[in-house]
């Protein structure tokens, strides 16, 4: 039997015509593209978190250990009790060193996949009987709004998985300021920021000799040909992922292995061989450059930790 959860639907999580709407803009695009918000079908998160446990994706297990080293630290700026918002919710892995270490009265999920987040956030209500657990569909890259229940409380914001990397340094800064509005005085944030290093482990993290993430790239197209009137075929494409070091950003991106046209919704889109479909960014921070970015829409800056080697990051921001 499913544990009862609080559930809470936002308009954005009805995203079958944006699907729609933003594949036919960005097949028409030049060059072609799509947002990475739609690999998370139940599907895409699944594969995802087989991403998470390949040696190369070093990402997972950095952040994890920051965040066990430094929980004390993050309860004693947060506050004891402080309510938990996790953005991206995913398989909620990370966030129980924090439930673990806070013990919050309350947790809020937010994921764009709603069955993905239903199982996670049912699993929670299972594991920590005495937390409140909420649950939000949508799109937090549009503009969030916190239900109710959340509206007067003092909550901890937590965004993992350098996340905030899909967005370009332009769509960062506004899901910053949104959050910085989503907050109440005295609110917080716990973000975590992946850092520049070295090309060769930057890429490696997204070309994993598994190719966990090769079938993740690849699993947008058959969401496309699953969800929409489609005859694209993913055999026609391969992944590629590549440090793009003038913009400090990993790119993926699915390139057409032949000349092709694809039906989508009706309308025909020519691939020539070698064209690509640019699915995602991932921009990389310097530790300075991340908080310049916090600082400029009015949060401060105060905490963050990193591991010995300086491959990633986790910051506490606070709005005054």
């Amino acid at each position: 039997m499913a544990l009862a959860i609080h559930f809470h639907e936002q308009p954005s999580c009805e995203r079958q015509s944006s699907l729609r709407d933003e594949v036919l803009a960005g097949f028409s695009a030049s060059p072609k593209q799509i947002s990475p918000k739609f690999f998370y079908d139940r599907r895409g998160s699944e594969l995802f978190e087989n991403i998470c446990r390949q040696p190369e994706y070093y990402l997972t297990r950095v952040e994890e250990q920051i965040l066990s080293q430094a929980a004390n630290e993050i309860v004693e700026l947060a506050g004891p009790g402080a309510d938990l918002i996790e953005f991206g919710s995913g398989a909620s892995r990370k966030v129980r060193l924090l439930l673990e270490a806070l013990h919050p009265s309350s947790y809020l999920g937010l994921d764009i996949s709603q069955d993905f987040l239903l199982t996670s956030t049912q699993r929670l209500a299972a594991d920590y009987p005495w937390l409140e657990v909420h649950a939000a569909c949508c799109d937090f890259s549009e503009q969030v709004e916190l239900p109710d229940d959340f509206q007067t409380r003092q909550p901890l914001a937590f965004f993992p998985g350098s996340s905030i990397g899909n967005f370009t340094p332009a769509q960062a800064r506004r899901f910053l300021f949104e959050l910085h509005q989503l907050l109440p005085s005295g609110g917080s944030a716990l973000i975590g920021v992946d850092l520049v290093k070295d090309r060769k482990m930057l890429e490696a993290a997204y070309n994993d000799r598994a190719q966990a993430t090769a079938a993740f790239n690849l699993n947008v197209l058959q969401r496309i040909r699953n969800e929409l009137h489609a005859d694209i075929d993913p055999t026609r494409f391969e992944h590629r992922a590549f440090f793009n070091e003038a913009e400090s950003r990993i790119e993926m991106h699915l390139v057409s292995t032949e000349p092709q046209e694809v039906l989508i919704e009706g309308r025909r889109f020519h691939f020539d061989e070698g064209e690509s479909l640019h699915t995602e960014n991932s921009y990389k921070y310097s530790l300075e450059a991340f908080c310049g970015l916090a600082r400029s829409v009015g949060f401060d800056c105060i905490g963050r930790w990193t591991d010995a080697e300086r491959l990633f990051s986790v910051h506490f921001l606070r709005k005054p």
